[in-house]
């Protein structure tokens, strides 16, 4: 059996895939199985990965688009590895990901989640994440709690996420009825039962494309239903803060789609002493002053919307 099991969802990645899987076959760390999942895709992707070699790849090709998270349970459910590893169909590993997540596994013998330093790479730029704890310092693997850590951005990313095999059996694989933030809602569940082992050595890209990932997403109607924690955040001061500030997101993506009556919805559910100033003052806006932050790229972004964890 192999060690890891690297799952990977594919949809519409043709220009993106080769490279992917490439970093993963570029392993310092060879014990493993890649699972891909393509999801469908309307574009050249199935030929793409029909033409690399397939000794370490099961390739299953779905007739029907299931959703992301749908796809990537497919992989969880035949995946033989003791842990899964996560990776978009757009996404790099550095040679060494899989080499880290195993000096993490030995470093940290009770944790059951795993993760790195993101490197942000867009059009024109390259940056590392900025979390909400310093990754500065001599200390490079940390020992995290999920909510505390992700106020600014979340820590777990579906590219640089490893977790024990057992975290599925404990808390269930992606919920494929949320069309779009099943990833928040996984890593709220993980939040809720593991902490998190880091690494602050950079070892995932994660091509951030700010103009797609609004495109995708039609309505907050289609997004998690945050209340659906709702007993939880009242014994966890760092869990309300998180779902607040994922509220202040869906607050102005509603303002901005025309969802009168979802914006009161978050806005009654959130404290604004968990925004900072600047969120507070943004919350009041005139609508039209919000659509003109959207003509930038990545204004959605500059108001503190957080596209990422949707």
């Amino acid at each position: 059996m192999p060690k890891f099991s690297v799952i990977i969802s594919v949809y519409n990645k043709a220009s993106h895939i080769k490279e992917t899987l490439d970093s993963v076959l570029r392993q310092t760390f060879t014990d493993y199985e890649i699972i891909v999942v393509n999801d469908a895709s309307t574009d050249r992707s199935d030929e793409i990965i029909n033409s690399i070699s397939k000794k370490k790849i099961k390739y299953i090709l779905l007739d029907k688009n299931v959703g992301a998270g749908a796809a990537r349970n497919i992989g969880i459910n035949i995946a033989k590895g003791d842990y899964i590893s996560l990776l978009d169909g757009d996404d790099l590993w550095k040679p060494d990901y899989l080499k880290e997540m195993m000096a993490l596994i030995k470093a940290f013998k009770n944790h059951r989640v795993f993760t790195a330093q993101l490197i942000r790479e867009t059009k024109n730029s390259s940056s590392l994440c900025n979390y909400s704890f310093s990754t500065a310092g001599n200390t490079k693997m940390l020992d995290l709690d999920f909510f505390k850590s992700s106020f600014k951005q979340c820590v777990l990313h579906s590219s640089s996420t490893t977790l024990h095999r057992e975290v599925f059996n404990n808390i269930g694989n992606y919920d494929p009825t949320i069309k779009s933030g099943q990833d928040t809602d996984l890593w709220i569940r993980i939040g809720l039962a593991y902490r998190i082992a880091f690494s602050t050595t950079p070892l995932v890209i994660y091509k951030f494309a700010p103009k797609s990932l609004y495109k995708s997403i039609k309505s907050t109607k289609d997004c998690l239903k945050l209340n659906k924690f709702k007993e939880e955040e009242k014994e966890n001061k760092a869990l309300k803060k998180y779902l607040d500030l994922n509220r202040y997101s869906l607050t102005l993506r509603a303002r901005l789609w025309g969802e009168k009556q979802q914006a009161k919805d978050y806005l009654k559910n959130l404290d604004k002493k968990n925004l900072t100033r600047r969120q507070r003052w943004l919350v009041g806006l005139p609508i039209s002053m919000l659509k003109m932050a959207l003509k930038t790229q990545g204004g959605l972004e500059k108001l503190g919307i957080r596209l990422s964890s949707f």
